[in-house]
């Protein structure tokens, strides 16, 4: 990982959509900024004043490469999927972020953020999870940094991702069930906004997607776009040159910003973010904040949002817990309005069958969230036929099969005669 540029500063002045950072205002032009409580400010404050020390700092890079080589697994494959390519039309390549430490690129940030922690003093950790994955990082970090961890997890999801609930608590995390509002991630958030106001002085929330409050978009970002610059330096030698198109999944929006980051400057690189379109384009029925939303402000940030004529924050359905949220990052948003990147929304009968594509041509069981991504191929094979793509297969899906099986009708085995 040594070899993986970083950027000199992560605040200069100004951003464009091939900007690497924010303005010192946390600002992705219009959105962002830090839309926070009083008695929060002080510590968006210290963890900006943190990060950017951090940042510029040779020995915590240091630190940091040699965990995510030895501990994360890091750098993660690149791999041409020959059988799926043959099926869509594409020539495809799957960055494996399935294969990290704990199944997902969540490990990514939350390692990052932890080291963060250890420098503030800070050993309590708060986290929401909604697919679960982020809830292991945080939980699996603590664990081996010492760190105390507390996970706020909505009930909905704690039913649709059990397996992961039960790797947390197997880690030493509490998990603390949320059933307020839609007993998702958005609920989640809330119950640990919450207990950060009331533990601001030793605790350190450690936001998992690129949302909320300056400086966690940049922050997550940048600790997210190693899977980014590994891809670009992977798909160079291996196909010999850039890909024509980048895609992820989008939910908060973590994989796709890393992803995104090393091809940024690539104008040749269609950058494409795919969002659940759920049961349908109905508000309510949907998760798809880019393609349906409007500018607003949610947990801490000014960014596209899911809400009624109202003002009021709306329902979401995905059936992928990680997607299932109203808001999005905030460079995303500016992403869509500079038309850097575009951004699709895909339904969960499509997300299901790409799911059980995978399984059947790759031998790889993704995460759901990653499905919507591959069930976007054809789309993309429909206007640019052979084209390259690179997707971030942000997770495993291992999570998720309990979720596959009731929605396909089938049942778990129980046993094996």
């Amino acid at each position: 990982m040594s070899s993986v540029p970083r950027p000199a500063s992560p605040q200069p002045a100004t951003v464009s959509p091939h900007s690497n950072a924010a303005t010192a205002a946390g600002r992705f032009g219009a959105y962002g900024g830090q839309f926070v409580p009083e008695v929060l400010m002080p510590a968006v404050l210290e963890l900006d004043r943190a990060f950017e020390a951090a940042w510029n700092d040779p020995s915590f890079h240091q630190q940091l490469d040699e965990l995510s080589r030895s501990y994360v697994g890091r750098p993660t494959p690149l791999y041409r999927a020959g059988r799926l390519s043959d099926k869509v039309g594409l020539d495809v390549y799957l960055k494996r972020e399935d294969l990290a430490h704990t199944g997902a690129h969540k490990i990514n940030n939350a390692l990052g953020q932890a080291l963060l922690a250890l420098r503030l003093g800070k050993r309590r950790i708060i986290a929401e999870t909604g697919a679960g994955q982020h809830g292991v990082a945080t939980a699996t970090v603590c664990a081996m940094l010492g760190l105390d961890a507390v996970v706020y997890m909505g009930e909905l999801d704690i039913e649709r991702q059990a397996p992961n609930v039960y790797r947390m608590k197997l880690l030493g995390a509490e998990v603390r069930p949320v059933g307020s509002g839609t007993r998702t991630l958005k609920d989640a958030v809330n119950e640990a906004i919450r207990d950060w106001v009331s533990n601001v002085d030793t605790s350190h929330y450690m936001l998992g997607s690129a949302v909320g409050p300056h400086p966690y978009p940049l922050m997550v970002r940048q600790f997210q776009s190693v899977i980014g610059h590994e891809a670009r330096k992977q798909v160079l030698e291996m196909a010999g040159r850039l890909p024509d198109y980048a895609l992820a999944c989008v939910g908060g929006g973590s994989n796709a910003i890393g992803l995104f980051h090393g091809f940024i400057d690539d104008p040749g690189v269609q950058l494409i973010g795919v969002e659940a379109a759920g049961r349908g384009m109905e508000l309510g029925h949907h998760a798809a904040t880019l393609v349906a939303g409007t500018p607003g402000v949610l947990h801490g940030a000014r960014s596209y949002v899911l809400q009624d004529q109202h003002g009021q924050i709306a329902d979401t359905h995905s059936i992928s817990a990680g997607l299932d949220y109203p808001g999005v990052g905030p460079e995303h948003s500016y992403l869509k309005d500079s038309g850097r990147a575009r951004y699709v929304a895909i339904r969960d009968e499509a997300a299901l069958q790409a799911f059980r594509d995978l399984c059947l041509l790759e031998g790889i069981i993704p995460a759901l969230e990653s499905s919507h991504a591959i069930a976007y191929l054809p789309q993309v094979a429909a206007e640019a036929p052979g084209a390259l793509v690179v997707v971030n297969l942000s997770g495993r899906g291992d999570k998720d099969v309990g979720s596959y099986a009731k929605a396909t009708g089938e049942q778990l085995a129980q046993s094996v005669s």
